[in-house]
């Protein structure tokens, strides 16, 4: 028996080759606030990801002579002077796919849902460049929001880049929310970013979700209040790489970035730890750049790169209705078009409460369905009369009739544009009402009995023509002969 055993290691020792292997090591020489300066790592690439001996894990973002500055994400407590540091020589990546679709996840892409591990195959690097010019083709197809107003005055297109902008507690969050319960049927993957938000409220947004089951085409990515500015900071970041993995295989995705304010104070905090210089409000200089190179990253690609679209809905949060102000300018002046929310609207009980006369889309009309687009052209017209008109009549007394018959359609047409929330409506029905309220049938309806009529007529319209709803959701055109079915099933209504 001890022969073998001399045999075994005899045999083990001969085949037995030492290679040497090689890794850069660096030292921690200052550690505070979630921010670690290291010496040592020579060969570590700007946003590699590192390990820290005590678990952590961090990114390095200052480059500079003699150390690194690193953004520590998990486990900054946990991080002493004189610790080692490794670079993993891998770029800061999260895990992408249909595994996490209908999750809660950290920036990492890390659970937070408690419904067990997600087996993602694959990883996409968090910064990536921008489609570029030659890979693209322009806007033409519409991501329905399910939001009359938004719908018919301020079409979305997959591939664009639509600002949300407002003061606190004026309905921005809402209005992502309904756009994102309306793509059930769509085949649009939605990402909801959540930067700096209370993990409460997150909460309630999932249960709504759920209820309307639109968790089923949704990823929640969380940077909660309580996280560290490091994980509000790369939240967008994993998010857009997230909705990029579902363009390049020629799907659409759509992001919300909710919202890209308080991004833009954990940058500036992170910015200012590392000891960069401060700019305008104490932002560093390439405060643009950081808004720019995420945005840029939506796209509808060209039928040669797959035909997939990633969309974008920013929302930024104003300061007394200061469009003006350094983050608001900079966004607007990155993204295709802006929905303007005003608290004086929402006080006044128009919700949501969109200023459509300086809210705008720049991809147009091009984004709207045909029979949208035939309805939606008159209204926009009737409203930015009605705007002017109801400016004059407030000082004008005696109004001839046809001033005081389009100031009536005006009221009947800002009450049919109201929505409540979680109520999206489908294309066939938006054009049915607001074809209606062009075309003078609600003109003797009283103005408190607008939305009344709206309920009942589209009832009646279900059971009564749902094959015209059918027909319109097919051919997305307003045909002469389906004017002509609608104008019948508003005057068999009427008469009932």
């Amino acid at each position: 028996m001890p022969h073998t055993i001399v045999d075994v290691l005899k045999a083990q020792l001969q085949s037995y080759t030492a290679a040497a292997s090689t890794a850069t090591v660096g030292h921690v020489i200052d550690v505070g606030d979630g921010i670690a300066r290291v010496e040592g790592l020579s060969n570590v690439k700007s946003s590699e990801k590192v390990t820290f001996a005590s678990g952590a894990t961090g990114v390095a973002l200052n480059l500079e002579e003699d150390t690194v500055g690193i953004m520590i994400l998990n486990g900054a407590t946990d991080v002493t002077e004189g610790e080692e540091v490794r670079g993993t020589g891998q770029v800061m990546s999260v895990p992408v796919g249909d595994a996490l679709i209908g999750r809660v996840v950290n920036p990492l892409g890390e659970p937070i849902d408690g419904k067990g591990a997600i087996k993602a195959t694959d990883i996409f690097p968090v910064e990536r460049v921008a489609p570029g010019v030659i890979t693209r083709e322009s806007v033409k197809q519409p991501v329905q929001t399910g939001i009359k107003a938004i719908d018919a005055l301020i079409p979305i297109g997959r591939g664009q880049r639509e600002l949300i902008i407002g003061d606190r507690q004026t309905g921005k969050t809402a209005i992502a929310i309904d756009t994102i319960i309306n793509q059930k049927n769509s085949g649009v993957i939605c990402i909801y970013v959540a930067i700096g938000q209370k993990a409460s409220k997150i909460a309630r947004i999932v249960a709504e979700l759920e209820k309307h089951g639109a968790m089923n085409h949704t990823i929640i990515v969380l940077a909660s209040a309580a996280d560290p500015a490091a994980l509000s900071f790369l939240a967008p970041y994993a998010g857009c790489a997230m909705g990029e993995y579902f363009m390049s295989k020629g799907k659409d995705s759509l992001v919300v970035y909710d919202d890209l304010s308080k991004h833009a104070w954990a940058y500036r905090q992170v910015s200012l730890l590392l000891r960069r210089p401060p700019g305008r409000e104490a932002y560093p200089g390439d405060i643009f750049y950081l808004h720019s190179r995420l945005l840029e990253r939506a796209a509808k690609l060209n039928q040669d790169n797959g035909g997939g679209s990633l969309t974008a809905l920013p929302i930024i949060e104003t300061q007394a209705g200061d469009m003006s102000a350094y983050i608001p300018t900079n966004v607007i002046s990155i993204t295709d078009g802006q929905i303007i929310l005003e608290s004086d609207l929402f006080y006044q009980g128009q919700r949501p409460a969109l200023n459509v006369g300086l809210s705008v889309s720049r991809v147009g009309s091009s984004a709207q369905r045909k029979a949208m687009k035939k309805v939606a052209g008159k209204l926009r017209l009737d409203m930015a009369q009605y705007r002017e008109l109801a400016a004059f009549a407030q000082f004008g007394s005696d109004l001839d009739a046809a001033t005081k018959q389009q100031l009536e359609r005006g009221k009947r047409t800002a009450e049919l544009l109201k929505q409540g929330i979680g109520q999206p409506m489908p294309m066939p029905e938006q054009v049915a009402v607001l074809y209606a309220v062009t075309q003078g049938y609600l003109d003797d309806v009283e103005v408190e009995n607008v939305q009344n009529w709206e309920k009942n007529f589209l009832k009646s319209l279900r059971t009564g023509a749902s094959d015209w709803i059918k027909a319109i959701d097919d051919k997305g055109e307003l045909t002469p002969e389906l004017g002509e079915q609608l104008k019948t099933a508003l005057t068999t209504f009427k008469k009932s």
